[in-house]
């Protein structure tokens, strides 16, 4: 595949959208399907949220052990490291709202089942297991088809305020979703907040249904050729795209090592700041908090650029090793959002600028390697938080995630600072 020929302007210059008034920080949701889309997506994601605090609390209730929690991760997020790159050649061939219509309803299924056994009080850790792996096989689907999906709810003009709208429902929902888990747990059971979760679905799979697919932004036809030449199309694209892969090589590090908040909150939560429930929940809502302000900053900034991409990742990373030093709550919740501000402008950055990017009829592809390096990364990530902590602690082994985090962030640094043959002269 030979090296990418698109306007350096895209590859490195900030992409800015106008105009600036209030309410262009909202422009997407005047879009009907996107706001249908975005409405149901913050029902559920605080319903998923809720069920990642359930789950994570129920393994250390079961076990109480570091590891334990790190191997249920792994499982949930292993489906994704061995398959959404084929997720993403799907996402480039299939009627992308069918396709969600499938994997909502099937996960919707999957929380119902999860609830059942643990109000039955027969939940087991093998049953946690298998559940989660199900659900990362469902994930694996369903993630590359919504991030593509996107585009043609909304078009190329309003992509970037869509994508930093959505995490403004993703960090809405992780304010609300935690902290409500936190609540029942501590007032009646965990069993609850699993069977919310899974009726929480129900929104999704109503607004898919009710979206008019004549507003769709048609993107291209379906690609040709097998499985296996489209997926090695889309990797080699990535790799021979300097403005793409020198995104790609810090949200591998940033992924692997530091997003991995479903892990790392319950250990702190338990192991350092000997909190509730209810603070456990909390401390998933402090970094919602951040997330959310960070969200709001980049819909209304209006553009996306790779230096404020690495800033933040930069600055995510050294707010995650002054995490790793404080045993004081509120100390913690204060870094929590400053992390979370961090942590959002790095990835809605890196989102929009691979949306941009990418070819259109590539689009999937791309963002199922952009998913394989910031969600698909988190087995490796779990399993070496999960095992280093039952070794040296959690504080020592956050410390070495924030330098992993930094290293990555050199490198891609430096690669992006390295001269390319029609982009260096375009660089900002």
């Amino acid at each position: 595949m030979p090296r990418s020929t698109l306007d350096p302007k895209l590859a490195h210059r900030s992409l800015t959208v106008q105009p600036a008034r209030f309410t262009s920080g909202f422009r997407a949701l005047y879009n009907r399907n996107y706001r249908l889309f975005w409405t149901a997506q913050l029902v559920s994601l605080s319903g998923s949220w809720m069920q990642t605090t359930a789950q994570a609390w129920l393994v250390l209730k079961l076990t109480g052990s570091p590891l334990s929690l790190g191997t249920v991760m792994t499982l949930q997020f292993l489906p994704i490291t061995l398959l959404t790159l084929y997720g993403g050649v799907l996402a480039d061939r299939l009627p992308k709202r069918a396709a969600l219509v499938f994997t909502q309803g099937a996960a919707m299924i999957q929380a119902f089942i999860f609830g059942g056994l643990v109000a039955a009080d027969v939940i087991q850790l093998w049953h946690i297991y298998i559940l989660a792996a199900i659900q990362g096989l469902i994930n694996a689907i369903d993630n590359p088809t919504r991030q593509a999906f996107v585009v043609e709810l909304v078009g190329r003009e309003d992509v970037l305020n869509a994508v930093a709208l959505n995490s403004t429902a993703f960090n809405t929902a992780r304010i609300i979703g935690p902290s409500l888990a936190g609540v029942i747990i501590d007032q009646i059971d965990i069993a609850p907040t699993l069977i919310l979760n899974a009726v929480s679905f129900i929104p999704v799979l109503i607004a898919l249904l009710r979206m008019d697919a004549s507003q769709f932004h048609r993107i291209t036809a379906a690609p040709h050729g097998t499985a296996m030449q489209r997926l090695k199309e889309g990797l080699s694209y990535a790799w021979h795209t300097p403005a793409i892969l020198s995104i790609l090589l810090v949200v591998l590090f940033i992924g692997t090592f530091g997003y991995n908040f479903s892990l790392v909150l319950p250990l702190l939560a338990e192991f350092v700041l000997h909190t509730s429930a209810a603070g456990f929940g909390s401390l998933g809502s402090f970094l919602g908090v951040g997330s959310l302000i960070g969200a709001i900053t980049m819909a209304y900034s209006g553009q996306a650029a790779m230096r404020r991409l690495l800033t933040g990742a930069g600055a995510f990373s050294i707010l995650l090793g002054t995490l790793a030093l404080s045993r004081v709550f509120m100390l913690s919740g204060g870094l929590l959002i400053l992390l979370g501000f961090a942590g959002i402008t790095f990835a809605t950055s890196s989102n929009t600028l691979l949306q941009l990017t990418a070819p259109d009829a590539l689009r999937g592809r791309i963002m199922s390697v952009y998913i394989l390096m910031f969600v698909g990364s988190t087995p490796l990530g779990s399993l070496v938080i999960g095992a280093l902590s039952d070794h040296i602690g959690v504080q020592a082994t956050l410390l070495i995630c924030s330098v992993l985090c930094l290293i990555g962030v050199g490198i891609a640094t430096l690669y992006w600072r390295k001269p390319h043959p029609a982009t260096d002269s375009n660089r900002q």
